[in-house]
């Protein structure tokens, strides 16, 4: 009798769960992250805020999970037959043993295409310095006129006209109608803030110190309106504050960008725009507090300085009294200062007096040896002196000095000066040396 033929080699024989988390394995490696295009079938929301439904076309379905922190991010209320696109990664619920998609976004189909526009604009305005934070103005406190631009029909004309009313019921607003959803409105967003600007700029009529740009929530194509470039480039030009209240809190244009300031919704835009009558009422109260609080002090401060000066006035001999005393310290200090400075200056002089003398005394003997000196130089130059040593000196008739034979023709008459005495002489002959 033969045993039995059995394989070669066996099976690996696997838990059920280790399967399932091998298979889960499997799929990480092979497909996530995955995006997948189709339509939501059997959409449910949990009181946890996770969300169940089924992403389907014409040739499958897979079961999808997204949980409350994805669900929080969805800008939109999902519902059956909606064509989304999602975002996420496969795995295994091994409770089940069901393949499902872990949804990690989700949106409109198309949706991606438009954010790629949105996210390229707004890349290149902000390269250029729209938004920067720099050239955003601040919002006057209390404007005279507020502009308002939003369609005449929608929703969000009547929340921020209401919240103005119950805020600043007396400035007036003017209202310039636009389109705010479709191809054409762009177009006509421009041409309602162009008219606002030229009031502002006019400076007559309805003042505007303030744009408010509005529109109530909806998808990301009703909203398309507010990413147009040359609307964007037309609120940057705005002369006066302009504010945006474009969708709900989580919706973000182009238009919000550029904006001197952004607000979630159009009634915030309101309220942003202006503070409640209460508020204004009530700093006009602490001012009025703080006025009359000064006043009050002043005036108390006055009357002690009143009573102060009655008291003087009433009993004058004392201030005379403290007068006399003041002057007889004054005179005082006076005489002090005025003996102190006279022994200082005595005992300078006392100080100085021999080298005084000294001094005197030198310039003294200088002035005698100069005078020697000059004296002997005199001397020197004395013509008596010349004349003792057997010169004589020649004059002619008319008294002037002979100097030269050339002076003396013969026969001419000249008088010589001797150191003893004169004597007239007659030329006889001249030669030359």
């Amino acid at each position: 009798m033969h045993a039995p033929l059995m394989p070669a080699t066996a099976p690996f024989v696997w838990q059920v769960g280790a399967l399932c988390r091998a298979i889960a394995g499997a799929l990480e490696q092979k497909f996530n992250p995955v995006a997948v295009r189709g339509e939501i079938s059997g959409f449910s929301r949990a009181s946890s805020g996770h969300c169940y439904f089924q992403i389907k076309d014409g040739q499958g379905q897979i079961r999808c999970a997204m949980f409350r922190r994805a669900a929080a991010l969805v800008d939109f209320s999902p519902r059956d037959g909606d064509l989304v696109e999602l975002r996420g990664r496969l795995s295994v619920y091994e409770a089940r043993g069901d393949l499902q998609l872990v949804v990690e976004s989700l949106q409109r189909a198309g949706a991606g295409a438009l954010m790629e526009q949105f996210l390229r604009l707004k890349a290149r305005l902000e390269s250029e310095g729209l938004f920067d934070p720099a050239r955003k103005r601040p919002l006057p406190a209390l404007p005279r006129g507020i502009g308002l631009v939003t369609s005449p029909g929608a929703a969000a004309l009547h929340d921020v006209v209401t919240a103005l009313r119950r805020r600043l019921p007396h400035v007036p607003v003017l209202l310039a109608p636009a389109l705010v959803q479709g191809a054409d409105a762009p177009a006509d967003l421009v041409r309602a803030l162009q008219r606002l600007y030229g009031h502002a700029r006019a400076g007559s009529g309805t003042p505007v110190d303030l744009i408010l740009l509005v529109r109530g929530g909806g998808s990301v194509e009703d909203l398309w309106a507010f990413n147009d470039e040359a609307l964007a480039r037309c609120i940057v030009q705005s002369p006066v504050p302009l504010v945006s209240g474009v969708g709900h809190e989580t919706d973000f244009s182009i238009a919000d960008f550029v904006a001197d300031l952004r607000a979630p919704t159009p009634t915030a835009a309101a309220e942003l725009a202006a503070q409640p009558r209460e508020v204004w009422l009530a700093v006009l109260d602490g001012m009025a507090a703080r006025l009359h609080d000064a006043a009050t002090r002043s005036l108390d401060a006055r009357a002690q300085r009143l009573d102060q000066a009655a008291a003087r006035l009433g009993r004058p001999s004392q201030g005379a009294g403290r007068q006399r005393l003041h002057l007889a310290q004054l005179a005082q200090r006076m005489q002090h200062g005025v003996a102190t400075q006279l022994a200082q200056r005595r005992h300078r002089l006392d100080v100085q007096q021999p080298r005084l003398d000294a001094a005197l005394q030198g310039r003294v003997q200088r002035a005698r040896s100069a005078l020697a000196h000059a004296g002997r130089g005199l001397e020197l130059l004395d013509p008596r002196v010349v004349l003792q040593r057997g010169y004589a000196w020649l004059t002619d008739a008319a008294g002037g000095t002979v100097t030269s034979v050339a002076q003396l023709p013969q026969g001419a008459t000249v008088r010589a000066t001797l150191a003893d005495g004169e004597a007239d002489l007659q030329v006889r002959k001249t030669g030359r040396v």
